[in-house]
């Protein structure tokens, strides 16, 4: 009896040890969330997009070829909104692609939160959104894009296999 309590005492502590070897940055799961919120007195869509701040920081130092260690100062974000531009876009279903304006990043513990807005004075008719974030570095990410207008709300997922999709509410 004392032989197997001390047999699964040594076993739980060796794959204790082994999952204490794997770096602490990684996770196995890799998502990014964006929600969009129509402000009709401002007539545009906020819009936040929240990343695993690691993930994010592997995104640009590929992009850029430097060393990105994101933090709250202002530094890297032209890096932070060229990439955003790159792979986040909307464009209307009479084909004409809106503008976006890139307002800052602020940090979480182990997320990143990137805010932008987009104006949008006509209708919401629906169209096209592209959401390929972080997907050019992790084949399983996905992409969840949650839009509220006018009191609706629905969500779309995007996957590497489906970054370019058509909404509408």
């Amino acid at each position: 009896m004392i032989k197997r309590s001390v047999s699964i005492v040594l076993l739980f502590a060796v794959a204790g040890c082994l999952l204490g070897a794997r770096p602490l940055h990684l996770h196995d799961f890799h998502a990014s969330v964006t929600q969009m919120q129509f402000n009709p007195k401002e007539k545009a869509f906020e819009i936040s997009i929240r990343l695993f701040t690691d993930d994010l920081e592997t995104a640009l130092a590929r992009e850029s070829g430097q060393k990105v260690h994101l933090s709250t100062d202002e530094k890297f974000d032209p890096l932070i909104e060229k990439y955003i531009r790159a792979h986040f876009a909307y464009v209307t279903s009479d084909r004409q692609r809106k503008p976006i304006d890139y307002v800052g990043h602020e940090l979480e513990t182990d997320a990143c939160w990137v805010y932008i807005q987009m104006p949008y004075a006509e209708a919401f008719q629906g169209g096209q959104m592209k959401q390929d974030v972080l997907m050019e570095l992790f084949d399983d990410q996905v992409n969840m894009v949650n839009i509220q207008h006018s009191g609706q709300k629905k969500t779309f997922v995007f996957r590497k296999n489906q970054p370019i999709q058509p909404v509408s509410l």
